[in-house]
């Protein structure tokens, strides 16, 4: 890797997380202020979190057809054509069941009852989602959470608008969820250090190169009910968190890294396998999984990023 080269950063936060732009030093920093435009624009009108977005107007009036913008349509197409892929265990409809669980309260004294679960479980169907051009519907009691993409989808907006400018050379941060490796031929990659949940021990160190690092991990958000911690990676198909610790995603898209460390957070480490090979028929992606135990389950061609193997 190149070390000759000089560079500045800046970071901002946005989509609920801090967002860091590293880019070569003869630039000028309001360059700086285009880049972060693009994701400021994202976020404030398809975060389902930002009131007044397309999402929340259509979380607003479930059951009902919401006019929306193009982009909007074809974002969630994207994301349905991907949650196919998963056979329900992933599924941007889980707001209930998250909001069920506590997440969104100050405390939560007690485990829901299966009786609880199974009564929110309905609402939870993605299949649910109606789009018909520039029109959609979510159906009543249902809440779209877009939050294992929406940051993603941004960061290849970003990425396009740099090609389009000219930047060939730099990485973006987005949360340390989301890593996007810009390079060019004479800076032909980053390394990118991933760690362990919880201990934050060395996992491995990842040559990147015009690609991106995806992680979904259980250890920063979650919550305790007597004792025991819960993870926020919650189980559409069965209503429960899941047990597993990480798994991170490299891919050439942030969008499709990023919705698959997710939807493959529940699987075993077999199903894994299997998920990703039929995954791979479609994208170019590799990854892993860490189990309950720390067991660490590799894609066949993730070994191409690492040497810690």
């Amino acid at each position: 890797m190149s070390t000759d080269r000089l560079y500045k950063a800046q970071t901002r936060f946005l989509f609920h997380a801090h967002i860091k732009i590293k880019i070569s030093v003869f630039y000028p920093d309001s360059v700086f202020d285009m880049l972060f435009a693009v994701l400021e624009k994202i976020d404030r009108e398809y975060n389902s979190y930002q009131s007044g977005s397309y999402i929340d107007l259509i979380n607003k009036s479930a059951g009902c057809f919401v006019d929306v913008n193009g982009e909007t349509a074809d974002i969630l197409k994207k994301v349905i054509f991907l949650s196919d892929f998963f056979e329900g265990a992933y599924d941007i409809t889980i707001m209930p069941l998250i909001r069920l669980w506590g997440f969104y309260k100050e405390h939560q004294h007690k485990v829901p009852s299966p009786e609880e679960i199974n009564a929110i479980k309905p609402l939870v169907d993605y299949r649910k989602i109606e789009i018909l051009d520039n029109k959609v519907r979510i159906a009543e009691g249902q809440e779209i959470i877009t939050g294992s993409f929406i940051k993603a989808y941004a960061v290849d907006k970003l990425i396009e608008k740099m090609k389009e400018a000219g930047i060939s050379d730099a990485i973006i941060n987005a949360g340390g969820s989301t890593i996007y490796a810009l390079n060019d031929e004479a800076h032909p990659s980053w390394e990118i250090i991933t760690r362990s949940p919880g201990n934050e021990s060395l996992l491995f160190n990842l040559k990147m190169a015009n690609c991106c690092y995806s992680t979904s991990s259980q250890s920063k958000t979650h919550i305790n009910i007597e004792g025991k911690q819960y993870g926020h990676i919650l189980n559409p198909v069965t209503g429960y968190p899941s047990l597993n610790k990480q798994v991170g995603i490299v891919s050439d898209s942030c969008i499709v890294g990023d919705i698959v460390s997710t939807g493959l957070f529940n699987e075993t480490p077999e199903g894994f396998l299997k998920k990703m090979d039929s995954l791979s028929k479609y994208y170019k992606l590799e990854g892993y999984i860490m189990n309950e135990d720390g067991g660490v389950t590799c894609s066949e061609g993730f070994r191409y990023y690492h040497n810690s193997l």
